[in-house]
Formats: C-alpha cells, sequence, structure tokens
C-alpha cells in the first residue's frame, strides 16, 4: 500500500469517530474482511479489535455483514449486548456488485427492530461500505 492508499486509510478510521484509547468489538470476522481497514482502526484506537469472545464494555462495534450470514436483526442486537451507552455500531457491507451484497432497504428494515437508528452511510474501502448506527434514545 503507498503512503497516500495508508493515509486515506487511517483517514477513513477517524471519519468513523474512533479515536486513540476506543475499545472497538468487530463482529463477524471472515477472510474477506478489509485487512487494511482494521489494520487502520487498531492503529488510531491503539489496541486490538475486541472478538467476539470478550465480554469487555465496548465504546464500539463493528460488523461485518453479507447477505447470507443470517438473521441481521439477530446480530444487531448481539452487537448491543457489550456496546456502552452512547456507543454506536458500524454495519460493514459488501458495496453494489460484490459477493454478498445487502441491500441498504434490509438495513433499514432490521435497525428499529434491534433498537436502532441508522444515520449515516459511507464507503470505507474498495469493496466495503458503512452504515452508523445508533442506539434509539430511551423515552
Amino acid at each position: 500500500m503507498s503512503e497516500a492508499d495508508a493515509g486515506t486509510v487511517v483517514n477513513v478510521a477517524g471519519k468513523l469517530g474512533f479515536k486513540d484509547g476506543d475499545l472497538i468489538q468487530e463482529l463477524g470476522y471472515d477472510d474477506d474482511v478489509d485487512f487494511d481497514l482494521r489494520d487502520s482502526i487498531e492503529t488510531l484506537v491503539g489496541s486490538d479489535l475486541l472478538d467476539e469472545d470478550d465480554h469487555e464494555v465496548a465504546d464500539s462495534v463493528i460488523l461485518w455483514w453479507r447477505a447470507d450470514d443470517g438473521d441481521l436483526v439477530d446480530a444487531l442486537v448481539d452487537a448491543l449486548t457489550t456496546l456502552d451507552e452512547g456507543g454506536v455500531v458500524w454495519i460493514l457491507t459488501p458495496k453494489s456488485g460484490r459477493d454478498g451484497y445487502v441491500p441498504p432497504a434490509e438495513i433499514q428494515e432490521a435497525a428499529p427492530t434491534a433498537g436502532l437508528h441508522p444515520t449515516t452511510t459511507a464507503g470505507v474501502s474498495a469493496d466495503w461500505a458503512a452504515t452508523r448506527l445508533v442506539p434509539r434514545k430511551k423515552q
């Protein structure tokens, strides 16, 4: 990766709202994830990503999700189990035309059922898009 590309990837990690010292839990890891993005997040926060077996309270969750991964509502509810109050879930899905593409409408439909509200969508790499989900405010 060129120095310019490395700077762009770190920039993307920063645009996701992560900062030094954050604990980020990663769910849905597989061999197709964007390793440069993962590395840039780890560099930015100064620690390894927490995996599915960690039970620490996380500042944010990144969820790699593909069309054939199962029930999205269940996965989103699971993502909330270790999420700190005020934390966000970033669901990372393959972009249109890529294997495992998830239509945005599927996320829009599943999020409210899981108690989440979609706020922002952004391309984070050549193959992956990210949608920011925040817990609905308690009344």
